[in-house]
């Protein structure tokens, strides 16, 4: 089966509940999510996983440093993770706290690194954006990305 990894950092909890129902739609979708801490995380198990998704609170329209360091730290994986399939999701305090070129940093990095990053046609195209604790809509947002990377997934990496 399919496994995806979904690796966040959160102060507040915000973050953590999105990369729960992150989980969710990639179970829905049939592929395995693991929902770990960044500093829970090794870089090298990156290569155990198909899929690989992060989740950053939204500071000064970036990521949070402790996963700039995580991502810095993948140049050593550079060339191995081509093919996997990427993703990422924030929150922030504000609605006009920068979260699409948080998202839009972390996904720059993936692509570097030859990964597949589905986008999303119905809702929030590049990756879930939460204002504060995820609501309905951005509930389902998280609930929406987890299937598309969870189905493209299994289609790029089955059995």
């Amino acid at each position: 089966m399919a496994k995806v990894l979904i690796i966040y950092y959160s102060r507040t909890g915000n973050t953590r509940a999105m990369a729960d129902l992150v989980a969710e739609g990639i179970r829905t979708a049939g592929a395995e999510p693991i929902v770990k801490p960044v500093q829970e995380t090794r870089v090298d198990e990156l290569l155990e996983f198909q899929g690989l998704v992060f989740g950053s609170p939204t500071y000064y329209g970036g990521m949070a440093a402790e996963i700039k360091h995580f991502i810095d730290a993948s140049v050593k994986l550079h060339g191995k993770l081509v093919d996997k399939v990427g993703g990422a999701f924030t929150s922030s305090g504000g609605i006009a706290g920068g979260n699409e070129t948080a998202i839009m940093d972390i996904l720059k990095a993936l692509l570097i690194h030859g990964m597949v990053i589905p986008g999303n046609v119905n809702g929030d195209h590049y990756g879930p954006v939460a204002v504060g604790a995820p609501d309905k809509r951005s509930a389902g947002q998280c609930q929406r990305i987890g299937e598309i990377i969870g189905r493209l997934t299994l289609r790029l990496h089955p059995g």
